[in-house]
């Protein structure tokens, strides 16, 4: 022992003398590194100093003139210099986008809130920072921020951004799908697209003589009026969609099919519509109409096959170098110039493109992610600002003008609206699904702005006309969220005439954020549902992607990925799990609504990510964002921390608002590495406690964890009724269920026990109890709405 003794004292001095010799190395190099620093500074400021001694005689015979008046003002000097970099015109423009991107999102940021989409903030963003509002109050820093040298600057990047946009759109847009959903799809779109149209065309024929512009023809200015109220936003629509949980369900489906086959057909009806009022009649914008056609037969034919070989060899973000992304974005750019040299416009030409890329999901999704921040983020806005600096509201300056806004807006919702409710109810849809459809088509956002715009550059539209159709779009995209809201409303009162059997369902939803807790969040649901044979029991996992900002390929990735491990714990637990994915700028209300939707019996959150309860203490034991905090490093320190959560800081203001607006129970399940195995722990501390037993029951009929009852302040003794009761659930169920009073509440007992169960109330009582806390694998607080 003595001779194993002294090998190790060597070899730990050896190892310490080792170490000790590498640290003073890496010294020794820092040293050396900063002395060689030095010479070099040194003697390189030497030998500039020696070279200006050397120049200064240079100057002899030569008159130095030297600005003393800048010298003897040098503050002056400096702030004559400030003013002029600030007035630059690059200046300029790096502010304007700052200011533009900042209100843009600002915008979004609070429309949302409200349950609109963000283009709609966008919008309004633009106009805001237009003559309307920042004009007309601040007029000298409009003329600042915005002087009209600056204005063919801002286009032509809006432009840009335009393009980018369509090209997305285009991408988004599933031919092959559209294709197998096109039958009434394409019967309801264009009968959405004609009706329109045709009211369109019938109101120019009171509008022409008070707002065309005097050199526009009757054709050209109709045909514009008619497109102009006919088109539906088809990614605004798609967003909307998402964010309301509808993009599976048969309306939404249908709804995106038919706004698919809408954009195709407006986009090239538009095309037409653009030929014709610059070729100045049908006949003579013949040729045009022909060489678009040849146009976009040449892309389908020849190049989309080529596009889809390339995807098949480049489908991942390894092989998608930068060569082949600019190929790509050579491909756009030389399909918008063929389009704007034929005598169409860019936007079509970037939208075919669009259309035309690799049918591959893998290959458009990276390609997407590549293109659409950029285009989304930064150059879109620029867009909107622009139109809103166009949209002059101060020019309807009388009760007419706004009645005439009154009339364009009535007989777009009409006409859009009561088209595609009137033929989809023809082809054999209930009235709800119709009411839906149709207003979900008379969507009509950013799309619409884009031929707005167009027919402005175009001098179609004069500015007065110009501002109530951009009202018009602002309001038909503005309600269809109320609407939505209002139909889900009214006919809530259907899905609430349920028969006895549909009574007897316990339902489960499951909301997590990390994936890895929805794992042990099913384990608990499961303890409660899988077995009964009493009740029919279903249990639904649902995952919130924060934001709204995201295309349907990211959509569809966060979508698979956040449910991989879920169905796999389902499949293992020989469970028949319901999914459901939603998209919104609100979690915690987003949880809610779809616990109220689906007349769930428990709310069970909880778990690391995204928990309804960021920004809390309770966040904090629950599970903060993955961006904030590091699930795994949450996990390991949660036995730590569990036992000194406070309930003076776990009952705050937003927790207490989350659960008072639950419409059903609430489960919080705090983990510390739970297993699933094990025994239950229940107290009752008093009368209010005992909706506990509910659940006891559950847990008796579908786990066969003993379970333990603590008497904690004689409920249990002193009413026969709940004594009753709790023999009655013994008797009933084969497990192992006792009873112990408070004194038998002993570390020897909670050695044994898994998990927790008590209610909010209980917790603020036993988090005084550190050592129980200390000894318990994880809690599942139950609270009552």
């Amino acid at each position: 022992m003595d001779l194993l003794r002294k090998k190790d004292e060597f070899i730990y001095i050896f190892a310490t003398d080792d170490q000790a010799l590498i640290l003073k190395s890496e010294r020794m190099k820092k040293y050396k590194s900063a002395i060689l620093y030095l010479i070099i500074i040194s003697t390189f400021l030497l030998l500039i100093y020696g070279i200006f001694r050397f120049g200064i005689p240079l100057e002899h015979g030569r008159i130095i003139v030297h600005n003393t008046q800048q010298n003897s003002n040098s503050m002056h000097s400096f702030i004559e210099s400030f003013t002029q970099n600030i007035k630059h015109p690059f200046s300029i423009l790096l502010l304007q986008i700052f200011t533009i991107i900042f209100f843009a999102r600002t915008f979004g940021f609070l429309f949302n809130k409200i349950g609109q989409p963000t283009v709609i903030g966008e919008i309004v963003a633009g106009i805001v920072l237009g003559p309307s509002l920042l004009g007309h109050w601040f007029p000298d820093y409009m003329s600042f921020l915005f002087p009209p040298s600056s204005m063919s600057n801002l286009q032509f990047f809006s432009q840009l951004g335009l393009m980018l946009f369509m090209f997305v759109v285009g991408m988004e847009l599933d031919l092959k799908e559209f294709k197998n959903k096109a039958s009434d799809a394409i019967v309801i779109s264009h009968a959405g697209i004609i009706i329109p149209f045709t009211l369109g065309m019938a109101l120019a024929c009171f509008l022409y003589s008070e707002f065309a512009p005097g050199f526009v023809g009757f054709l050209s200015f109709s045909l514009f009026m008619g497109i102009s109220i006919s088109i539906t936003a088809f990614p605004v629509l798609a967003r909307i969609l998402q964010e309301k949980g509808l993009t599976k369900s048969k309306i939404g489906t249908l709804a995106l099919t038919c706004a698919a086959a809408d954009d195709v057909s407006a986009w090239c009806l538009l095309a037409i519509v653009i030929a014709v009022v610059k070729a100045g009649s049908i006949l003579s914008s013949f040729f045009t109409i022909l060489m678009a056609a040849l146009f976009i037969i040449l892309m389908l034919k020849f190049v989309r096959p080529f596009m889809k070989k390339l995807g098949e060899v480049y489908s991942n973000k390894e092989t998608l170098s930068l060569n082949i992304v600019a190929l790509l974005f050579g491909l756009l750019i030389l399909s918008a110039f063929i389009t704007e040299t034929i005598g169409i416009h860019a936007l079509f030409g970037a939208f075919i493109a669009g259309t035309i890329m690799p049918p591959s999901h893998q290959f458009r999704r990276i390609l997407t992610e590549k293109v659409e921040h950029l285009a989304l983020g930064l150059l879109l806005p620029l867009f909107f600002t622009f139109s809103g600096l166009r949209t002059q509201i101060g020019l309807l300056h009388n009760g007419h003008l706004w009645l005439t806004t009154l009339a364009i807006t009535s007989i777009a919702i009409l006409g859009k609206f009561g088209g595609v409710l009137a033929t989809s109810k023809l082809l054999g849809n209930s009235w709800k699904e119709s009411i839906l459809l149709g207003t979900l088509m008379n969507t009509r956002g950013l799309v619409e702005l884009v031929v707005l715009n167009i027919g402005y550059d175009l001098g179609v539209l004069s500015p007065e006309l110009f501002v109530m159709l951009v009202l018009m779009a602002l309001i038909t995209t503005f309600m269809t969220g109320p609407v939505l809201e209002l139909i889900q409303k009214f006919t809530k009162k259907d899905s609430e005439e349920k028969n006895l059997s549909e009574q007897q369902k316990f339902r489960i939803i499951v909301s997590f954020g990390n994936p890895q807790t929805s794992k042990k969040m099913l384990k608990i649901a499961s303890m409660m549902a899988r077995n009964d044979t009493k009740v029919t029991t279903e249990i639904t996992a649902l995952h919130v992607t924060p934001g709204t900002d995201i295309n349907k390929f990211e959509a569809a990735e966060f979508e698979k990925e956040s449910f991989k491990l879920v169905r796999a714990e389902a499949n293992r637990l020989d469970i028949d799990l319901k999914t459901e994915y939603r998209v919104s700028n609100d979690v915690r209300q987003e949880i809610l609504d779809a616990a109220a939707a689906g007349d769930y019996s428990l709310l069970l959150v909880g778990g690391s990510g995204q928990s309804v309860f960021e920004g809390t203490f309770l966040g904090k034991v629950i599970g903060l964002t993955a961006k904030a905090l590091n699930p795994e490093k949450l996990i390991s320190s949660l036995v730590k921390m569990g036992r000194k959560v406070s309930s003076s800081v776990l009952l705050d203001e937003q927790t207490k608002n989350f659960i008072s607006q639950s419409p059903i129970p609430i489960g919080i399940f705090i983990d510390k590495e739970f297993s699933g195995t094990g025994s239950i722990l229940c107290p009752l501390f008093s009368i209010s406690d005992v909706f506990l037993l509910f659940y006891i029951k559950r847990f008796c009929r579908n786990t066969e964890n003993e379970i333990t009852l603590v008497d904690y302040n004689g409920i249990i003794e002193s009413n026969s009724e709940i004594k009753e009761e709790v023999l009655r659930i013994k008797s009933q169920n084969g497990i192992s269920l006792q009873i112990i009073t408070k004194d038998d509440f002993t570390m020897y007992q909670l050695s044994k026990k898994k998990l927790l169960l008590l209610s909010f109330e209980g917790w603020k009582i036993m988090e005084k109890e550190e050592a129980i806390l200390d000894h318990l694998e994880s809690s599942l607080l139950l609270i009552r709405p």
